[in-house]
Formats: structure tokens, C-alpha cells, sequence
């Protein structure tokens, strides 16, 4: 098990945490430990300080019953204090100094720890004194000097079976929380690895996408996140097959489209020379028509192999393209089955000269007019249409704006998404989503600013400044 992975990393800190635990509770235990064995001590030697006692003051005790006493109380000396009086019961000669004196009525567990941990890492033998109080009354203090020695081997062994008893302990913790975590935390996680692996295997597949099922809060989050995430990936990868394949289909027929129309644009061109006044004015509206629907097949053709052509920039008046776009509408809208409900305004000056590419900002703000019409006309209500144009220091403005009912709740939610839901009944969504394109080539944006029950605008905003210096220009 590497300790590179999430499996050995949590073992090695639940290992450490546990081991530290065991250090908090070694110390204490040390300390009742030693607070035991000298209170044990104190007894011992006050049980043989009483025998002492008991016998007549005329009489002594032999000096081996004296140090068979001192032995098995494992003491050097013991002073007993009775009625004021401080007797030295039992003694015996000491070997060394006294190097240090202990009150066991006033030790606290902190220095009880200290004390014991110190005298367990001494490797010398040393002579320490210790006073208690009798058990049963039995006088106002005891006093006893005993080795080091035996203390320490003792706090030793006992040290000893502790950290045995805490590896033991560390171990079964260890093994039950690996256990656990590989049950309730790393199995759930490579499921969703799993998951994960064999959706990128095949992103198509709807039957590889992760169902939340993670008893575990955040994990079935990460889950419910990821679900979405390969939901939403799947749509679009499936809508982004349809709009290959319809690329594709369009790109053909824009073929035999184009060599039709160009037929038709020869014949066209022999219209200006007609007789009657109306269709030679009308002649050089066609021919442009007829030479924008070949240049839209032709670029058409170009979409099913690539993304739009980057616009070729050039100057020109706005208002001689707006005027060319007002007039075309207004004669759809004379010619339409509900007569001519729509008027046009035209709010931009001739003066404003923009730099852009003319032929797809035609096509944008002729489909933008178009939805405009047909939006007002379906309401089957006189409606106006204004196209309006401004700039600023760093920016051209256009806004068209109309009286009609508004754009569906649909198409507002998926504005400028294809296939999504379009401005009209039966609409495909295609049209914005080419024109919002088109107007992000040129480093701008195309905007819906309004649409409710009293119309709709939708403002474009064209760079004047350096954002699309790097296109190519005429």
C-alpha cells in the first residue's frame, strides 16, 4: 500500500492520531502508576511501624526482625508522627544522599506525570523521601526513604505493557477504520472513477451516465454534479453530430443551389433593360439579391467543412445598408397575405461611416428585421420596426427595436442556441445563433436588451478600436 494513495495516507494519519491518543493516556496511567506503588510503600511501612509499636517499650526487636520489616516494606527508614512526635521507628543505614523529598498530600496528576516520566528516563539509583498521611488515623504523618531503583524497573514494566496493550489497540482501530472507509468512502469514490472511465469511453452512450445513489451527502453531490455535467455533455455532443450532418446536407444542396441562382442571376441581368419603369428599378434589387443568396451558398458550402469565414473589414455607410435592408422588408411586407402591417423607421445618420464586414452584417440585421415582420405580422396588428445607430469612443451601436408581441419564454431561455427554440412558431433558433456568431467575429456583441408585451430591441455593439486588427481587411 503506497502512502500515495488516499487508502494509505488515511491509515498513516489514523495510525499517528491514535499513537498520539496513547501518549495523552501513557502519561496519566505512569502517574496513577507511581502514586500506587508509593502509597503502597507507605502502607507497608506503616503495617511494620505498627507492629513495632505494639510491643513493650522495655523491649527491642532483634536487628534481623528490624531489617526483615524494612525488606518487605521495601524501605530504608520510616519516621512515624504521633501526637506531635516524630519517631524514627524503623531504620536502617542509607546509601547515599536523600535526593529528593515528595509529599504525596500535595501532588497534583500534572507533576505526578513529570515526576514519573523523569524517574523512569533516570538511570541512577537514588534515595528520595516520601510522606503520606496514615490510613485509619494512625498518626499525623509517615515519613519512608526508599531506592529508585525498583520504582523505575516497575514503572518500566508497566510502561511497557501499556504501549503493548496501545499496539494492539492502534492496530484493531487501524484495521476497523480501513475497513470502514474502504467500505463507506473508497468504494462509493471508485464507482464514480469507474463511472467517469466509461463514460469517456463512449460520452454517446446515455446508458454510461452515473445514477446517484451514494449514501454519503458529498459524494452523492459529487455524483448528482457529474450526472448533470455528463448529461448536459451528451446533449451536445449529440447536437453537435445533428449539426455536422446537417452541415453536410446543406453543403450539397447549397451546390446545386448556387449553380441554379447563377443561372438565374444571367436573366436577371437583362431585366434592366426591360421597357417598364418598375422592373428596371426593381432589376438591381434582384441581381443583389440573387448575388447574396450565391455568396450565402457559397459560404455555406465553406460551414459544412469550418466554422464562419472571418469577416473581411471595410468602410462604409451604414445607412445606405440599412435603407437597402428597410426597403427589401417593406416590400415582403406589401406582398404578404395580411397586406402591409409593418412600417419602418430609420434613425441613423448618413454621415456614420462603420468599419465591418458588410455582407454578414447585412445578413444579421436582414434576419433580425425579418423575425421583427414576421413576429408583428403573426400577431396580425400594425406594428413599426426601428433601426437605430450611434458611437462612442470605443464602440458603433445599433439597435432594432419593434412594436410586436415579444419573443416566446422558449426562445428567451435558449436565446442564440440552435435547435433550441426559435423567435416564431416552427422556428429552428438557427438564425440568432448564425447572427450572434457572426457579430463575435467581428469582436462585438449581439444583445437582447428587452421583450416583453410592448416589443423587443436587441442591440449590437461593434469595436472601433484594435480587438480585430489581426482580420484580414479589403
Amino acid at each position: 500500500m503506497s502512502i500515495d494513495t488516499l487508502t494509505g495516507r488515511f491509515l498513516a494519519l489514523t495510525l499517528l492520531f491514535v499513537a498520539l491518543a496513547e501518549v495523552f493516556v501513557l502519561v496519566p496511567a505512569l502517574s496513577n502508576f507511581r502514586l500506587d506503588y508509593l502509597q503502597t510503600r507507605l502502607e507497608k511501612a506503616q503495617i511494620a511501624s505498627l507492629s513495632l509499636l505494639a510491643t513493650d517499650e522495655d523491649q527491642s526487636i532483634a536487628a534481623e526482625l528490624e531489617t526483615e520489616l524494612l525488606e518487605n516494606a521495601g524501605v530504608y527508614n520510616v519516621v512515624l508522627r504521633r501526637n506531635d512526635v516524630r519517631q524514627l521507628v524503623l531504620s536502617s543505614p542509607l546509601p547515599g544522599p536523600i535526593a529528593e523529598t515528595y509529599d504525596l498530600r500535595e501532588i497534583s496528576m500534572w507533576t505526578g506525570g513529570m515526576d514519573a516520566v523523569r524517574q523512569l528516563l533516570d538511570r541512577e539509583n537514588e534515595v528520595i523521601r516520601v510522606i503520606g498521611a496514615p490510613v485509619n488515623h494512625a498518626g499525623q504523618l509517615i515519613e519512608i526513604t526508599l531506592p529508585t531503583a525498583p520504582l523505575r524497573q516497575s514503572l518500566a514494566d508497566f510502561g511497557l505493557q501499556v504501549l503493548v496493550f496501545s499496539a494492539v489497540l492502534v492496530g484493531l482501530t487501524a484495521m476497523v477504520l480501513y475497513l470502514a472507509a474502504q467500505r463507506l468512502i473508497l468504494k462509493p469514490i471508485r464507482r464514480v472513477i469507474s463511472h467517469m472511465a466509461s463514460y469517456a469511453a463512449a460520452p454517446e452512450d446515455t446508458r454510461s451516465i452515473i445514477t446517484p445513489d451514494a449514501r454519503i451527502a458529498e459524494l452523492r453531490e459529487a455524483e448528482t454534479a457529474l450526472a448533470a455535467m455528463q448529461t448536459t455533455l451528451t446533449q451536445s455532443l449529440k447536437q453537435k453530430e445533428r449539426l455536422a450532418g446537417l452541415g453536410q446536407a446543406v453543403a450539397k444542396i447549397a451546390h446545386d443551389l448556387r449553380n441554379i441562382l447563377t443561372t438565374t442571376q444571367i436573366f436577371a441581368d437583362r431585366l434592366e433593360d426591360s421597357d417598364d419603369p418598375a422592373v428596371r428599378r426593381a432589376a438591381p434589387k434582384l441581381v443583389n439579391s440573387i448575388s447574396r443568396a450565391v455568396n450565402l451558398c457559397e459560404t455555406t458550402m465553406a460551414f459544412g467543412k469550418a466554422e464562419e469565414p472571418p469577416p473581411s473589414l471595410s468602410r462604409f455607410a451604414l445607412r445606405e445598408l440599412v435603407d437597402e435592408i428597410a426597403d427589401a422588408e417593406t416590400m415582403l411586407a406589401e406582398t404578404g397575405e395580411a397586406g402591409k402591417l409593418v412600417d419602418f423607421v430609420v434613425d441613423v445618420s448618413a454621415n456614420l461611416v462603420i468599419r465591418a464586414d458588410r455582407e454578414q452584417l447585412h445578413r444579421v440585421l436582414s434576419n433580425l428585421c425579418r423575425n421583427a415582420r414576421q413576429a408583428i405580422e403573426a400577431a396580425g396588428k400594425p406594428g413599426t420596426i426601428e433601426i437605430a445607430a450611434s458611437e462612442t469612443d470605443h464602440d458603433w451601436i445599433i439597435r432594432i427595436g419593434d412594436t410586436g408581441p415579444g419573443l416566446p419564454q422558449k426562445a428567451r431561455d435558449y436565446l442564440f442556441q440552435p435547435f433550441t427554440g426559435g423567435t416564431r412558431k416552427g422556428g429552428t433558433g438557427l438564425g440568432l445563433a448564425i447572427a450572434a456568431d457572426l457579430i463575435r467575429g467581428h469582436g462585438g456583441k449581439l444583445e437582447l436588451t428587452r421583450s416583453d408585451d410592448s416589443g423587443t430591441e436587441f442591440v449590437i455593439s461593434l469595436p472601433r478600436g484594435t480587438l480585430i486588427e489581426n482580420i484580414g481587411t479589403d
